[in-house]
């Protein structure tokens, strides 16, 4: 090799050391919020055991909160993606919803700390960018074409195409998470007191949005 093109290949080498830091460093965190809460994430603690100086991890990321944001962002894409696939294989409508939100739980209880960033407000000082944020409303219109097409196989009403039923979904699937969180954490998604019932739930959705008395024709 000669050392013209040596040196053509170090800014890719440097290029993937860092962004191989950076990997680790998101793993720390990941870890650190897991083991102390995600309030309990501080620079100190990641360049410790990044085996670093703290002023160190400026160099990857300018703050906490720019790490927070981060994760927020690598949260909401693995959530939307184990979401997209349940409801790839699922019928459309109330299935495809209740199948994208059941993954969603069982990746929630997997990964409680991101989930409590992502579904919560532990830390009250930090607020997503836009960036970070665009992807939770990916996962919100996921949520409202499943509602569409309830609607449409005559499964729900027309009301169900109203904003107001993705608060109510909202409200299920974050109950149900926070529950099974905060009390059987250790139970996979769809056992215990509380997780097993959210199927149900999620169909009380036909008592909040009667069906037509006529569904429309397939």
């Amino acid at each position: 090799m000669t050392a013209t093109s040596d040196q053509a290949l170090r800014p890719d080498r440097r290029a993937r050391r860092r962004q191989e830091t950076i990997r680790e460093i998101l793993d720390i965190a990941r870890g650190v919020m897991t083991e102390e809460g995600v309030n309990g994430l501080s620079l100190a603690e990641v360049a410790r055991r990044l085996g670093v100086k703290p002023p160190s991890l400026y160099k990857y990321f300018p703050s906490l909160m720019a790490i927070y944001d981060a994760l927020f962002l690598e949260g909401q894409r693995e959530n939307l993606e184990v979401m997209r696939s349940s409801m790839q294989g699922a019928e459309p409508g109330l299935d495809a919803l209740i199948a994208g939100l059941d993954a969603s739980g069982q990746w929630g209880l997997d990964n409680r700390a991101l989930a409590e960033l992502l579904f919560w407000r532990p830390v009250p000082s930090f607020a997503p960018s836009p960036e970070a944020f665009a992807v939770s409303m990916e996962m919100v219109e996921l949520q409202r074409g499943a509602l569409a097409d309830a609607v449409a196989r005559g499964e729900l009403g027309p009301d169900a195409n109203d904003e107001s039923a993705i608060y109510l979904v909202s409200t299920l699937i974050a109950g149900a998470l926070g529950q099974a969180i905060a009390n059987e954490p250790e139970l996979p998604w769809g056992e215990g007191r509380f997780s097993s019932w959210f199927p149900t739930l999620m169909r009380l959705l036909a008592a909040a949005f009667p069906p037509a008395a006529f569904p429309p024709e397939a």
